[in-house]
């Protein structure tokens, strides 16, 4: 089978490349979040060590490129240890193989973006909205691929920008990504019909849904906008394989055709039963021939415990994780004495100590069954009846609406 590391290019004729493959296998990963911590915890570390597998599970199942769909760095402004390990991920993968990567919402797309074109070649790092709907084109024995990268759409700005009139799009994901989707199919339809063997991957970074609402984690930031966030899967109707990002667990939305690869790492305690992956899609002449998921090694393991304090500290059912990254909810009635040190002699790697009583005068503040607003109109009206007693008025919400979503658009465009 050859293998050669400049076998995508963004634009032109796939035929110039001249080298083919036997089967096109794509490394699907999303989610990186380069720079994130846990509850305070540097990760760089763990995150070297998945960079590191990423680079292993290439050589060891012949991949012939690696897509990453989106939140490359968890913030706009990076660190400088995140910054230093994506250069260094992408040195290591593009002297094997070609490197596709879009930006995500946690991304700054300028930045991510800047200075592109000084990559090495087998580097395509898709950022712009002007770039939607040009392919980077690989090809296999069969014929070529077309990959189309589609970076996170911002509906307030990508409204305006894909516009095909003076009347922007409507305020929504669905809108943009449609239109994204109409771009992709209006270059793809020639390019099947002078060529039927021509399979064609969208990678994109969004919040999908195809009847049952997907598995989502703590750590993935809200991206509404006017109360919606979700994109029904139809959007991307006539491509063989859609590999998406921001939702971090591994999941199918649509058969195996609509898929998340997740996070490569557990980033909040509501990951701590997902299962890491990434996935090898491989590509026959027919189209999508099969989706193996390939489980990442994580550093340590990671549990949720709740119970008294009594029995955390003497119970034999939780000697297993006293080497474990663990959240402890204390139930007591009456918060006791000492409650950390005791907590953290017993479980050294306790990231998150909390008194959550069942019963008693504290108990109706930390209601066990009650789900934890993530959402930011959640919070804030969680917080406006924490502290009046009463429900947050609906020129309040929008006052917080309107100021939210501005912060937000302006973080999108540092």
């Amino acid at each position: 089978m050859l293998r050669h590391p400049l076998l995508g290019r963004c634009v032109g004729d796939v035929s110039a490349v001249g080298i083919t493959v036997a089967i096109m296998r794509l490394l699907h990963t999303s989610d990186w979040h380069l720079g994130r911590g846990l509850h305070g915890l540097d990760l760089h570390d763990a995150q070297r060590q998945f960079v590191s597998q990423v680079v292993h599970t290439v050589r060891e199942h012949d991949v012939d490129a690696v897509l990453i769909a989106g939140d490359v760095f968890d913030r706009a402004v990076p660190p400088v240890p995140a910054v230093k390990l994506w250069a260094q991920a992408l040195r290591e993968l593009s002297a094997l193989v070609p490197v596709i990567a879009i930006s995500g919402n946690h991304d700054s797309a300028i930045r991510l973006g800047a200075a592109s074109d000084l990559y090495r070649d087998g580097v395509h790092l898709c950022t712009s909205i002007d770039e939607v709907g040009t392919p980077v084109m690989l090809a296999d024995e069969h014929g070529p691929v077309a990959l189309y990268p589609i970076p996170f759409l911002d509906p307030d700005i990508a409204r305006h920008a894909l516009s095909e009139t003076d009347e922007p799009l409507a305020r929504s994901h669905a809108a943009v990504l449609d239109r994204a989707m109409q771009l992709v199919r209006s270059d793809l339809r020639p390019r099947t019909a002078s060529n039927p063997a021509t399979r064609s991957v969208v990678m994109a970074h969004a919040f999908v849904i195809a009847g049952v609402p997907p598995e989502t984690s703590e750590s993935e930031r809200d991206i509404r906008v006017g109360g919606v966030d979700s994109v029904p899967s139809a959007v991307f109707a006539g491509v063989d394989y859609v590999a998406l990002g921001h939702l971090h667990g591994a999941q199918r939305v649509e058969g195996e055709r609509v898929r998340y690869s997740g996070s490569p790492l557990r980033y909040s305690f509501s990951e701590t039963h997902q299962r890491k992956q990434v996935m090898l899609v491989d590509l026959d002449e027919n189209g999508l021939a099969e989706v193996t998921p390939v489980e990442l090694v994580q550093p340590r393991e990671m549990a949720i415990v709740r119970d008294t304090l009594e029995q955390l500290l003497t119970s034999e059912a939780y000697e297993r994780h006293i080497d474990s990254w663990v959240q402890v909810a204390v139930t007591d009635d009456e918060r006791p004495a000492d409650l950390r040190r005791r907590v953290v002699e017993r479980f050294p790697r306790a990231l998150s100590i909390r008194h959550e009583p069942v019963s008693g005068p504290l108990a109706s503040h930390t209601p066990s069954h009650v789900r934890v607003p993530t959402a930011p109109d959640e919070v804030v009206a969680s917080f406006v009846h924490y502290v009046t007693g009463g429900q947050i008025t609906e020129a309040e919400l929008a006052a917080f609406t309107e100021a939210y979503e501005f912060a937000r658009t302006e973080q999108v465009g540092a």
